[in-house]
């Protein structure tokens, strides 16, 4: 469970953080954190 808690604080991390002009950038950036996320969960399943 702390390793879900990190890898979302460092999703919610990475969108912020990232430089994103547009609509389009917004959505890749949150695609991008939910992959990270799904990844890490799959990993500690």
């Amino acid at each position: 469970m702390k390793m879900l808690k990190f890898a979302v604080m460092l999703g919610i991390l990475n969108g912020l953080l990232s430089a994103c002009n547009t609509v389009e950038g917004v959505g890749k950036d949150i695609r991008s954190a939910g992959n990270t996320l799904e990844n890490a969960a799959a990993r500690h399943k």
